[in-house]
Formats: structure tokens, sequence, C-alpha cells
């Protein structure tokens, strides 16, 4: 069963699903996830339910948010959203960045096994008193990896032998294949991982390298076209397809809903930086790259529910 922030799902029930959306992001302190959100709160809902309603008009029925605490994890607002708009929201445990990973190990008291214990608890028992469990581990690295970056792989490795929790990274179209080896050295089987961002590179022999493997690997920035079109995009992952790594693909957008004093999507140079542009103009560029329907349905549908099987 997976973990959605309305209760357990099956596999067969996740539908059409986009991996890599943020409904809220907000930087600020780690475990703040329930703060209210005071006056902007009706405004914030508003909009967040919005774009949960165009993504439904798209034949969406899930979306998995890997909004850490660090990044304005709000649990109240995506049972909200969840709620009122009838769609299946899968929010994670993890850590964005290693400050935070310091300082949440010297709140905890402890070393790194604290960090795993509050991702195991948050996996398995609920975030805070919320009752909402999280159904995905995310962790983040940037260009290098150092000790603090090593360290808070191991604790996500930890929690994802002990729960049977998959993983999701961010990368920055770099060192995917490192994350592979700490993670599956930790015990990871490697189909429970997904490569984050890999679409920021367009060398199909670093793809190769990960799908190779065996992990899934995310195409999961598409409209967000700062130095990098969408045409680019879909040409590396045509030559995935057509060099026979369908089933290891995976797409989505890493839009932000909400974004506290960030851009608007949608809008100016993010015209394009939504949750329905795979839908409205991507998919048009892989048909008229020769990619069929039901390969699409594979990246969409298909391929998600065997990473979470």
């Amino acid at each position: 069963m997976i973990n959605t922030v309305t209760g357990p799902i099956s596999p067969a029930e996740l539908g059409r699903t986009l991996m890599h959306e943020h409904v809220f992001v907000e930087y600020g302190t780690a475990m703040q996830d329930n703060r209210p959100l005071g006056a902007a709160r009706p405004q914030i809902l508003a909009t967040c339910l919005d774009f949960a309603h165009q993504v439904k008009a798209c034949g969406v029925t899930t979306i998995v948010d890997p909004t850490t605490t660090d990044l304005g994890r709000n649990i109240p607002l995506l049972v909200a959203v969840a709620e009122q708009a009838d769609l299946q929201i899968v929010c994670c445990t993890g850590i964005y960045s290693t400050s935070t990973y310091q300082n949440l190990r010297l709140q905890l008291g402890g070393g790194p096994d604290a960090i795993a214990d509050l991702f195991i608890k948050e996996l398995t028992e609920g975030i805070g008193d919320s009752g909402v469990k999280a159904g995905i581990i995310k962790l983040v690295s940037g260009h290098e990896i150092d000790d603090d970056d090593h360290e808070l792989l191991t604790c996500c490795a930890r929690a994802s032998v002990e729960t049977g929790a998959p993983i999701i990274t961010h990368t920055e179209g770099v060192l995917g294949p490192k994350q592979q080896e700490i993670l599956h050295a930790a015990g990871v089987p490697l189909e429970k991982i997904i490569v984050g961002h890999s679409c920021i590179s367009t060398s199909l022999r670093y793809h190769q390298q990960i799908t190779q493997a065996g992990s899934y690997i995310g195409f999961d920035r598409f409209g967000m076209e700062g130095g990098m079109p969408d045409e680019v995009r879909v040409e590396s992952l045509k030559k995935l397809i057509d060099a026979g790594f369908l089933d290891k693909l995976i797409v989505s957008h890493d839009s932000v809903w909400y974004w506290v004093n960030g851009p608007a999507l949608g809008q100016g140079p993010y015209k394009n930086w939504k949750p329905t542009n795979f839908f409205e103009r991507v998919m048009p560029m892989l048909t008229y790259a020769g990619v069929s329907e039901s390969q699409i349905e594979t990246m969409l549908t298909d391929n998600p529910r065997r990473f979470f099987s």
C-alpha cells in the first residue's frame, strides 16, 4: 500500500501520476509542518486548488509532492487540497539541505540514527501529530557529495530498508550514479530509486548509466526552460525510448503551485512552467517525434505503478 495524505491506496489506484510537483513551498526552519498560514490561507488554498483541478482535467489522479520539512511542507494544506479537489497526494519525508540536517541532528540530540528514526516515524506513524504518513523519501545532492551528504544518504537508505519506502532524489544532472552507489551499498534495491532532475543533463551515456543499473530516471522539469527548452528534453527522452528504457522513465514538472516570495507559474518567463505543460505542449512534441500514445501512457501510469509496487 502507498501512503497518501488522505490514507493508503494500492498501486493499482494511482492512475495517471505526476511524480514530482510541489503544492506549496516556503523556505524556512525545519519541523514547522503544521504552522498556520494565517490570513493568506484562503488565497493560497484557492490557488493550489485551481492547479489541482487543472491537472485533474488532464486525467491526473495522483501527484507526488517531494516537499521536505525545510522547504515548507504543510500537511494541513496538502490534506485540504487533496480532499477538496479529490486528488491523491503522496507527501515525503526527508531533508533538502545539509545545513538543515546538521541543525536537526543537533536539535534531536543524536547522531545520524536520530534522523533515520525521524524518517521512519514519519513513514510508519505519521508526521508530527497529524496522523498523515509520508509515502516516499526525498534526498538531495548537488555537484558534490561531502561527508554530511553521504551521512544523510545513508539515513535515507536505512529508512527505506526498514520501511520499504521508495526514494526520489534531487540532482543537478550529475552524480546520479554516485547516489545509486551509496544507497545500494546501504541495502536499497536500485529499482526503488528515482534519480530526479536527470533531464538537466543531455548525456545519453549518463542516462543509460542510471537506467541500466535498474533505477528510474526523472524527466521531471518540463516547462522549466531556463537554458533548456522542452524540445531538447523531448529529444533526450526519445533517445532513451529508442534505446529500450521506456519502462524506467517518469515525467513531471517540478512546478510550485504556491511559492512564498517566489515566482508565479504560467506568467512571463515561467509561462510554460505549470503542471499541465506536459499534456498541453510536450505530448504533441512526443507524438510528432514518433512516440506512441501507449508509450506516453506507460510513462504517466504504468511506470509510477511499477515503481511503487
